[in-house]
């Protein structure tokens, strides 16, 4: 009874004043919508500022992502290499086997060779036929075989402007032919990867890929013929995780980003920091996982010279 009378006296004491003085003391506390636009503005001015910076770069020209230097295009050469800082430049399959390949000799397969869309994946018909037109390619690597300083091989070339040379059934399905040709003829087979890692629009089939391919390396092997791989950037997860690592003598261009998962994804799990140079070429360089790193200008010689050490014979000397 005395607690009830408790609660009713605080009841009693409780009037309109009291309670409009601490809606209004909640109300002052409460940052004004002035505020927040105040603090919002300089951020809206600094992507304004943003936007016309990359709009004052002038048709044919490139904003180098090392040095900041804005380039004109012709000047980053055949070989795509900043003239300010020597930051390399992703190249399309056409001029990397131009640059590689000795002229003329590049005998190119399976040219027509393009995608079903395994699994009716909405507009995937319309991307690929997008990029067939922006990049003359039928899907993301040319294979074939040609002659570095005269010796014979067969090459394959991914092509990062091709879903970032996404590992798809074509993709695929041209390696593993490539090999097949290589251990039929008795052929070396150098590959020079660029991939995202698999085409996600076709899932499965696209996994699949990466142990057909490998298999295909494997016969290649058991044949006795030598398996080289370039990895240029980027190269990273199922292409990682099956056939570019798989060379019997594996090269790298300078700092190419070479994974499987990405760095948020890694660190997210061990939950530690990973050093900065993770995932690059040189670090992986010094932790054993690849051979030798090779400057772009010098690629041609030193792929020649491997030929020639693995008795590789020239054309018309057999």
């Amino acid at each position: 009874m005395k607690l009830l009378n408790n609660i009713k006296s605080g009841i009693d004491k409780i009037t309109v004043d009291n309670l409009k003085g601490k809606v209004t003391a909640i109300k002052d506390a409460i940052p004004t919508p002035e505020k927040k636009e105040k603090k919002e503005k300089p951020k809206k001015a600094e992507k304004s500022a943003d936007k016309d910076n990359k709009e004052e770069i002038p048709d044919g020209f490139i904003k180098c992502p090392s040095c900041s230097a804005v380039i004109d295009k012709k000047d980053l050469g055949a070989l795509k290499i900043c003239p300010k800082c020597a930051k390399l430049f992703r190249m399309n399959a056409k001029d990397r086997v131009k640059a590689i390949a000795d002229k003329g000799s590049f005998d190119e397969f399976d040219i027509n060779m393009e995608s079903v869309n395994p699994l009716n994946f909405p507009d995937y018909e319309v991307k690929i036929k997008s990029l067939q037109e922006k990049t003359g390619l039928k899907d993301a690597v040319k294979t074939g075989r040609c002659t570095i300083g005269g010796r014979p091989c067969v090459l394959g070339v991914m092509d990062s402007g091709f879903m970032m040379g996404s590992l798809g059934s074509v993709v695929g399905e041209k390696l593993t032919r490539a090999f097949e040709y290589a251990t039929e003829n008795k052929l070396p087979v150098i590959i020079f990867t660029c991939s995202g890692g698999a085409r996600m629009q076709e899932g499965i089939v696209s996994l699949m890929q990466m142990a057909k391919v490998s298999a295909a390396a494997a016969k290649h092997s058991d044949a006795g013929l030598l398996y080289v791989t370039v990895l240029t950037d980027p190269t990273t997860g199922g292409v990682t995780a099956s056939y570019a690592m798989l060379g019997d003598i594996i090269l790298s261009e300078p700092k190419t980003l070479i994974g499987f998962a990405g760095r948020r994804v890694i660190e997210g799990t061990i939950k530690q920091k990973l050093p900065d140079d993770f995932q690059t070429s040189e670090f992986l360089l010094e932790h054993g996982f690849i051979d030798a790193i090779v400057d772009r200008e010098n690629l041609p010689d030193v792929l020649a010279n491997i030929l020639k050490l693995h008795n590789v014979e020239k054309a018309g000397e057999a």
